[in-house]
C-alpha cells in the first residue's frame, strides 16, 4: 500500500501520516523529518542536505529523491509506505515514479482545509528548538508549557508560522501544486478529502479510500 498525502501546510499530513502508519502497519515517511535526520546522522544524502539547510535554501530535488529511494529500500517499505511533503509539482512526481518503478503510487489523497482554518492552526503552532517535534497550543500542548515532552527543549513559534507568511506559504503552495492534482487525477489516483473534520473522522475516510470502500 503505496500512499501519497498531499495538502497545504496544516492540513494534518503530519498527523493523519501517523495515524494511517498505525493503521496501515507501514511506515510514514515524512520529507521534511526524512531531511532533518539524515542531516543530523551525517550519512552522505544528508550531507549535502545540510549545505543548503544551513544556507535557508531549498534542497534539490535530486537530493530530496535520493533521500526517498534510499528510505523506500528499507524492509520496513516492502509492503509500502505512507508519504508525505514529496511530490509537490508534476516534475516531482514523476521522478518519485521512477525510484518506485512499475508499482508506482496506488493512492494519492489530497485533504482539503479552507485558508482560514489552516491559518488557525499554524499560528497556534509551537516547535521544539532542540528535536522539531510540533506541538499546538490548542490542539496538541505540551504537558509543560513551553517545553517539549520529548526532550525538553525550548518551544518557539516559527516566523513562517506567523499570519502574513502563512497566507503567503498558501499562495505558492497553491500555484505549485494546482498541476500535480491535475497530474495524479489524469492517472485515476486522486482522493480529495475535507481536512477540516476531525481527525478520527478524516482518517477514517482516507481509510475508506485505501481500503476501497469509499463510495
Amino acid at each position: 500500500m503505496r500512499v501519497v498525502l498531499v495538502g497545504p501546510p496544516g492540513s494534518g499530513k503530519g498527523t493523519q501520516g501517523d495515524l494511517l502508519e498505525k493503521e496501515l502497519s507501514v511506515p510514514h515517511i515524512s520529507s521534511g523529518e526524512l531531511l532533518r535526520s539524515s542531516a543530523a546522522n551525517g550519512s552522505a544524502e544528508g550531507r549535502k542536505a545540510k549545505e543548503f539547510m544551513d544556507r535557508g535554501q531549498l534542497v534539490p530535488d535530486e537530493v530530496v529523491i535520493a533521500l526517498i529511494k534510499s528510505r523506500v529500500a528499507n524492509d520496513d517499505c516492502g509492503n509500502g509506505f505512507v508519504l508525505d511533503g514529496l511530490p509537490r509539482n508534476p516534475a516531482q512526481a514523476e521522478k518519485l515514479q521512477e525510484v518506485l518503478g512499475s508499482d508506482g503510487v496506488d493512492h494519492v489523497i489530497a485533504l482539503e482545509v479552507p485558508v482560514q482554518s489552516i491559518v488557525g492552526r499554524l499560528s497556534g503552532r509551537r516547535t521544539c528548538r532542540g528535536c522539531g517535534k510540533l506541538y499546538h497550543v490548542s490542539f496538541n500542548p505540551p504537558t509543560v508549557e513551553g517545553r517539549c515532552d520529548a526532550c525538553g527543549g525550548e518551544l518557539f513559534v516559527r516566523d513562517d508560522d506567523r499570519e502574513a507568511t502563512v497566507r503567503e506559504r498558501l499562495a505558492v503552495y497553491h500555484r505549485q501544486t494546482e498541476p500535480l492534482m491535475g497530474y495524479y487525477a489524469g492517472q485515476g489516483l486522486l482522493h480529495r478529502v475535507n481536512g477540516e473534520a476531525g481527525t478520527e473522522q478524516v482518517t477514517e475516510r482516507i481509510l475508506a479510500v485505501v481500503r476501497g470502500c469509499d463510495d
